[in-house]
């Protein structure tokens, strides 16, 4: 059974999260770029669908009861399988659902999934000046191990580099 014909994964008060697919790509990019990430755009989201060590996640409100135009996208994860490492690439909620714990859901999925497929670790860069990003990845465990300067772009800002354990190491 592929991901899309699969059910949802997570199932949460009014939201469920679910595998992203093609069609969810116009409402992901749209986060994206209202939400101050890195732009990745339209291709390399539909690139990174068809790789099978990338765990691409949507969360959409629940239910037929909310109707069509409340099934939209509301927050999405992309991250990827690097050796033993889960990278943790974009996370991303609508300005108008944060604050209910979609991106803390979002990241654990894909963190259990990440250690299911075999991850010891986890990694991520954020922006030094995104503080609420920082706490959400801090209630998860990350750490701050390191330190990029200048590594994004408008506006300029370092990274931090962020890791936390899933697993004990062999």
């Amino acid at each position: 059974m592929s991901r899309a014909q699969q059910t949802a994964l997570i199932d949460f008060d009014e939201y469920v999260i679910e595998w992203m697919t093609e069609h969810d790509l116009i409402e992901v990019v749209e986060i994206e770029e209202t939400s101050g990430l890195s732009l990745w755009g339209w291709e390399a989201y539909r690139a990174e669908l068809d790789r099978r060590e990338s765990v691409m996640l949507v969360a959409r409100r629940a239910g037929a009861a909310y109707g069509f135009e409340k099934r939209r996208v509301e927050g999405f994860i992309a991250a990827r399988l690097v050796g033993e490492e889960l990278h943790i690439n974009n996370i991303g909620v609508r300005a108008g659902s944060r604050q209910r714990g979609l991106g803390s859901s979002l990241l654990s999925t894909a963190l259990r999934w990440g250690a299911r497929e075999g991850a010891l670790a986890a990694a991520l860069e954020v922006r030094s000046a995104n503080r609420a990003a920082q706490s959400l990845y801090r209630r998860h465990g990350f750490e701050v191990v390191g330190r990029r300067k200048s590594y994004y772009r408008q506006p300029t800002d370092d990274a931090l580099v962020m890791s936390v354990r899933l697993r004990p190491e062999p």
